[in-house]
């Protein structure tokens, strides 16, 4: 199964014959080692994991290497999943937690915080088109890796400052700080 997986294009939409639309019980089928039932969740949740790989890491190559590991992680743990929460909760679970240890196991710089305006100043920067001045992801990607992940994780995954700062060993306030900072740096990217 794993070398299936590995071997079929990486990125979301290079995906062949389209997503699969999984049925109920494909969750306890793959958990049995279904590998027909595994492949239509892989379909189904492919575009989400790698988007948030893409947003947690800011560099899409990386991304689609982190999302084939996120997959065989899930293989891997799926006859755990005891179903107390949603497939896709566990799922976005599983990811963050395969992104921060391929952060930490790479030595990507894992700060939280930026200690003052200076930092944010000294940030590089780069003359940009038009079109990529639009571009979301762009923006997005172009974020401190501290603010970047508290932006993905609050507006765009929906979870709370408390759940944030659980997750990535911050203080909720701390998570407020990012967010807010996230939102300044990409209202002025979004904006020139």
């Amino acid at each position: 199964m794993h070398a299936q997986l590995v071997t079929e294009p990486r990125h979301p939409q290079m995906v062949p014959n389209g997503p699969a639309t999984p049925v109920p019980d494909d969750v306890a089928a793959a958990a049995a080692g279904d590998r027909r039932a595994f492949e239509r969740l892989y379909r189904a949740h492919l575009d989400r994991v790698y988007s948030l790989c893409a947003r947690m890491l800011g560099d899409r190559t990386m991304a689609e290497e982190v999302t084939q590991d996120v997959f065989v992680r899930v293989w891997e743990k799926l006859p755990q999943f005891r179903a107390e929460s949603a497939f896709g909760t566990w799922l976005h679970r599983v990811t963050v937690n395969v992104v921060l240890s391929h952060r930490k196991t790479t030595g990507i710089s894992q700060a939280r915080t930026v200690g003052d305006d200076s930092a944010i100043d000294s940030a590089p920067t780069r003359s940009v088109s038009v079109a990529e001045r639009l571009d979301l992801d762009a923006a997005i990607a172009g974020l401190p890796r501290g603010a970047r992940k508290v932006f993905v994780l609050h507006d765009v995954e929906g979870f709370t400052h408390e759940e944030i700062g659980s997750q990535l060993g911050i203080t909720p306030g701390g998570s407020k700080a990012q967010l807010h900072r996230a939102r300044l740096l990409l209202r002025a990217a979004l904006s020139r």
